[in-house]
């Protein structure tokens, strides 16, 4: 499945957005870990922090609005943080069961 131009261009700006947001915005949480500040050094961890800060962000920020991006040039509704329910019909239990 090849991306379109629009697409692309989508991809781009949420990437972009969301990186610039997180550099005007990160602000380190202090941490007592003397076992890996003595391994790694201060400057190194506070990268291993800014990068773990990083993925934790990026499920909300980028991975789900590229999602949503890709999602409506092909399906009709696209939607974000949609709720799936919370019950199953018997049939669909049924069904899940027998895999």
């Amino acid at each position: 499945m090849a991306l379109s131009k629009e697409q692309i261009k989508k991809v781009e700006e949420v990437l972009k957005a969301s990186l610039r947001n997180k550099f005007e915005n990160y602000k380190p949480e202090p941490a007592s870990m003397p076992f890996h500040t003595r391994l790694l050094g201060k400057d190194r961890l506070a990268l291993y922090a800014f990068i773990h800060s990083l993925n934790t962000n990026f499920g909300t920020s980028i991975f789900e609005p590229v999602a949503l991006a890709l999602a409506q040039k092909n399906f009709k509704v696209a939607v974000s943080q949609a709720k799936a329910g919370d019950q199953i019909s018997s049939g669909a239990q049924a069904e899940i069961q027998k895999i």
